[in-house]
Formats: structure tokens, C-alpha cells, sequence
């Protein structure tokens, strides 16, 4: 009844989902931890009025992209809006592969990218990243991939590739399109998206979910040429976007200055939760996320992971990263939890690594 890709293919495994009414601690998939503005209460509200909802929404989410061009100073026509981030990758994969078609990232990256991949049955090119995260420019280069995707900043590690590697990274390819998923890069020191300005091969993806506040919303934005996003509005669902969502987004990009007093709070707490866990014997490469990565090289670290869950934190432990955790950002009050929670599970790990091997 359905392809043998489809068959053959492992779904992507999104981050655990606390059921309803129970109590858990959730910094495991990059959440904002802090509301909204309250413009987008509001304009939801009067979204969902009278009879709004029996109509279709505007199949171009008109107010959620004049909102946008106005923000980034670009073009309508060169914006596209999705529902989330997620949806505006599945349309470029689904407009630019077909059977055996290259497609490039480095890894390790958001694992979504293999799932739309064997979806469109491409052929993926994977090189590792650097020992500090660095992007195997040559490597992604010598794919000559069809489309090449670069997660900046990156996850799970939180490294940000500068803009003028990207820059350089694009005028190599000669001409095929380079995506740059820049979903926390509001979190971030520099962006790429001046770059679709410049040069007619780069496509910058945004999402509302994460500085925005409005991950349950599902929002996203796709900045390119007008050739790109024409092409790709042709695989775009009709309407693809509600009346609320339209609403809800236009409403968060007009109140930017609330995101961004929130961002700098995340941040602030970004690099206290990065000093206790160096202090505690992590690993931690910079991040310009909301996220970090604590490591112990070596190690499994699954085990802490079901530790901190049993004690109401959740975290994100990858099998094919196993000695990493990556943690989101929360509240300084939900981080404090998480260390006191943290600190019996990771001494007996952290004094192994200082004496070497513990016997039995």
C-alpha cells in the first residue's frame, strides 16, 4: 500500500511530550520559557470573533508576511510562510529531490533533515563536522549536492558558523541553493540573512517557535529570491496557515522588543547554567542557542538522562550522540531545579573522569 521508502525508513522521534496534568520539568526540546507578547493574545482574540472561523484564511498569510517584510526589511516577494520551520523544509526538500538526488549537511545535526530526505528517497551526503564544530567547507563542496543545508546556529551543539563562511560556502557551490536554518538565531551573534540579498543560491529559514514564544503556534518564515519562493509556492498547501496563526504572528513580529528583552534573559541564564556545568566536570562548547550541550566524552550519558526524568527534569539524550546531553534553557528557577537534580546523579561521573576508571 506504500512505498518501499516509506516502509524502509525510521520516523523522526520528536522530544518527549509531558501528558496532560503531569508535572515535569521540560528542557528537552527548546522551548521559551518565558509568554508571548500579550499583543498576540490579543490579536488572536479578535482573530476568532464573529464568523472568522468558517472562512479560510488568506492563502498567503498576507498580514503574517507584511509584518515580516516590514521586521527584515526585505521584500514580499521575496518571503514565504509556513507552518512552522518544519513545513518550509518538507516543501524544499519535496520542490528540490527527487530518486537519487544529492543532498549535504554536516553532522551531527537536527535529525529531521534524514527523515525528509528518505521521504524523497535522495541520496545524503553527511560529513562530520570539526573537533570544535567547524563546517567541513571542502567536504560539502565536493558533494555537489543538489541542495546543502547548514543548521546555524547549529543543533545539538549550539555553534555558530560566522556569516562570511556561509558567504563563502555559497559562491563555491556555483549556483546550487544553500540553506541556511537559522531557527535560533535570534539567540545568536550575527545572521546569515543578509546574505539572500546578495547572493540568488542562499535561502534563510526562520521559526516564531523559539525567541517568538509561540512553538505551539507553528510558525515559520522562509526568506529568499523571488525566483526560490515562487517555485516553492507551488508545493505549499493551499492554506497552510490559520486565521489565528496568521493573527498570532503578525501581532509577535510588531512587538519584537518583547522578544528580544526575553531573548537577553535566556542568555543571561544560557551562561550561568554554561559555568556550573563546567564547574561540575562537563564539557561545554560555546552556544549561540537556547540550548546547551554538556558532555563526557566517553561516556553514555542515556542513564543520567533517565536519572533526571525520574527525578521530574526532562533533557535530550540522542543514541547516535551518546555521551552528550543537550539541555534548553528554562527559567533560572527551572535550572536551579535541574542542578539539584544534576549534581548526586553526575559526582560519581565526574570523580571517575578525575581518577580514572572506578573498579567493582
Amino acid at each position: 500500500m506504500f512505498r518501499k521508502a516509506i516502509h524502509e525508513m525510521a520516523p523522526y522521534v520528536p522530544g518527549e511530550q509531558p501528558r496532560p496534568g503531569r508535572r515535569l520539568i521540560k528542557l528537552n526540546t527548546n522551548e521559551n520559557p518565558y509568554p508571548p507578547s500579550p499583543q498576540v493574545r490579543r490579536a488572536v482574540a479578535r482573530a476568532a470573533r464573529g464568523q472568522a472561523l468558517r472562512l479560510y484564511p488568506a492563502p498567503q498569510a498576507d498580514d503574517f508576511i507584511t509584518a515580516a517584510a516590514r521586521r527584515y526589511g526585505l521584500s514580499r516577494r521575496m518571503i514565504l510562510a509556513g507552518n512552522g520551520s518544519d513545513e518550509l523544509l518538507a516543501m524544499l526538500f519535496r520542490a528540490t529531490l527527487g530518486p537519487g538526488d544529492r543532498v549535504a549537511w554536516a553532522t551531527p545535526t537536527y535529525s529531521l533533515y534524514g527523515t525528509l530526505a528518505a521521504v524523497q528517497e535522495a541520496r545524503v551526503i553527511a560529513p562530520p563536522l570539526g573537533s570544535n564544530f567547524e563546517l567541513p567547507l571542502e567536504e560539502l563542496v565536493r558533494a555537489r549536492a543538489r541542495l546543502t543545508i547548514v543548521c546555524n546556529p547549529n543543533s545539538p551543539s549550539g555553534a555558530l558558523t560566522p556569516r562570511h563562511i556561509l558567504a563563502r560556502l555559497a559562491r563555491l557551490l556555483d549556483g546550487r541553493l544553500l540553506a541556511v536554518d537559522e531557527a535560533y538565531a535570534d539567540f545568536a551573534e550575527e545572521t546569515a540573512l543578509g546574505l539572500v540579498r546578495r547572493l540568488p543560491n542562499v535561502l534563510v529559514l526562520r521559526s516564531l517557535s523559539k525567541s517568538y514564544s509561540l512553538a505551539g503556534m507553528r510558525l515559520g518564515l522562509c526568506f529568499a529570491h523571488p525566483e526560490i519562493i515562487e517555485q516553492l509556492g507551488k508545493v505549499k498547501d493551499s492554506y497552510n496557515l490559520s486565521r489565528l496563526a496568521i493573527a498570532a504572528g503578525a501581532a509577535a513580529l510588531e512587538d519584537s522588543a518583547w522578544m528580544l528583552r526575553n531573548v537577553e534573559r535566556v542568555k543571561r541564564t544560557r551562561a550561568a547554567a554554561t559555568r556550573r556545568l563546567l564547574k561540575m566536570g562537563f564539557a561545554v562548547p560555546p552556544s549561540s542557542a537556547n540550548f546547551v550541550l554538556a558532555r563526557m566524552p566517553g561516556r553514555d550519558l542515556g542513564p543520567l538522562a533517565a536519572g533526571l526524568r525520574r527525578r521530574g527534569v526532562l533533557v535530550r539524550h540522542f543514541r547516535a550522540w551518546p555521551d552528550a546531553l543537550r539541555i534548553s534553557i528554562g527559567t533560572p528557577a527551572d535550572m536551579a531545579a535541574l542542578f539539584k537534580a544534576l549534581a548526586p546523579l553526575a559526582a560519581p561521573l565526574t570523580t571517575s573522569r578525575r581518577n580514572g576508571p572506578v573498579r567493582s
